[in-house]
């Protein structure tokens, strides 16, 4: 490719689920950053939409993002997350490296033949979660926020957990996670902002320890986000493609 610096694309499935410190930690590592708006605000309440992809092969990574949505409602796999499904199987055909997060990891563990269920021990806030690889997920604190869980795609290999659920795998030249490494104090007063349903409350915590928890680990998680994408691009992106 010459001088021409690489391309992420980060697909916001929902418009208060954006990038945040990934994209700051890609722009780091020689990226140039593209983003595409999948379900703007004005359809949150009825998020049922017919949505045109940009072509993945166009891009050296694909970065689909959180959603408050179920990956596995019927409707949504029937409309745009069907699509975007199809998505990231093209992009995987292509040699293009994926990196799902949380719902965007559910959504990868989903399109390549595994199943995500509503997990009986959901997971908000600050948690340590277990790495079998830390030079390609960092051990330590990571930010959670989801209801469902995943169980692995054939051939996928989990190298992350907590006492709760699987939190990352890795499958060819794609990585998924089940964290939100992309959290700042910003991104969480948005989220906090938005939590009509009292999510973090039902959780026994309040918004504030959360921002307060936030806060202390701002460092150290922008260390850890920064560790994750260089070995991300390390180890995933520059992996060589199978042979066909």
């Amino acid at each position: 490719m010459g001088n021409v610096a690489p391309k992420v694309l980060f697909l916001r499935n929902e418009h208060l689920a954006t990038e945040a410190m990934l994209g700051e930690a890609f722009a780091d590592q020689g990226f140039d950053v593209e983003v595409f708006n999948v379900v703007g605000a004005q359809f949150i309440d009825d998020p049922v939409v017919d949505v045109t992809f940009p072509d993945p092969t166009g891009y050296d990574v694909i970065v689909p993002l959180g959603a408050r949505w179920p990956v596995y409602d019927d409707k949504l796999r029937r409309s745009w997350v069907g699509a975007e499904m199809q998505l990231v199987r093209d992009a995987a055909d292509a040699g293009v490296a994926l990196l799902g997060v949380c719902f965007g990891g559910q959504l990868l563990g989903q399109a390549f033949g595994g199943s995500v269920v509503r997990s009986t021990d959901p997971e908000i806030g600050w948690y340590d979660v277990t790495s079998d690889n830390a030079d390609l997920v960092p051990a330590g604190p990571w930010f959670q926020w989801h209801f469902d869980r995943w169980t692995l795609p054939p051939g996928a290999t989990e190298i992350a957990r907590t006492a709760n659920a699987s939190q990352a795998f890795v499958l060819g030249r794609a990585l998924a996670l089940q964290f939100h490494p992309e959290v700042d104090a910003d991104l969480l007063d948005v989220w906090l902002a938005d939590d009509r349903d009292g999510e973090v409350a039902g959780f026994g915590l309040t918004h504030d320890e959360l921002r307060s928890r936030t806060t202390e680990l701002a460092e150290s998680a922008s260390a850890r986000v920064r560790d994750l994408v260089r070995g991300f691009v390390t180890h995933v992106v520059h992996q060589p493609c199978p042979s066909s």
